[in-house]
C-alpha cells in the first residue's frame, strides 16, 4: 500500500487565509477518486524552509492523506499542479511512502 500526503497552506503568500471551501473541494475530489480521505485540520503544522539566498520562510499547513493500492505518479503530478493553481503556490508538497497495514 501507498500513503500519499498533501501539505496544504492555510494562507496565501500575502498572509490571507484560504476559505474552508477550498479544503472541502480537495476532500471531495479525493473522496470521489479514492473512496476516502483523512484531513488533519484542527492543529496546523508549522513548515519551515530555506531558499537559495538562505532566507527562512514558514507556512502553517494542514495535511490530507489517502491510502492507495498502487501509485499513479502521472496523475499525482497533474493533481499537484492543479492544487498549486488552486492555492496560488509555487510548490505544494505531495509525498508518498510505502506502508503496511497491520
Amino acid at each position: 500500500m501507498q500513503l500519499v500526503q498533501i501539505l496544504l497552506p492555510l494562507a496565501d503568500n500575502d498572509g490571507h487565509a484560504f476559505g474552508k471551501d477550498l479544503y472541502e473541494t480537495v476532500a471531495h475530489e479525493l473522496t470521489l477518486r479514492f473512496g476516502g480521505v483523512t484531513a488533519y485540520t484542527r492543529a496546523p503544522a508549522d513548515g519551515r524552509w530555506r531558499d537559495e539566498l538562505s532566507a527562512t520562510s514558514s507556512d502553517e499547513v494542514v495535511v490530507f492523506e489517502v491510502m492507495l493500492a498502487t501509485l499513479d505518479e502521472a496523475w499525482w503530478g497533474k493533481y499537484r499542479a492543479h492544487l498549486e493553481a488552486l492555492f496560488r503556490q509555487k510548490q505544494i508538497i505531495v509525498r508518498a511512502q510505502s506502508i503496511r497495514l497491520l
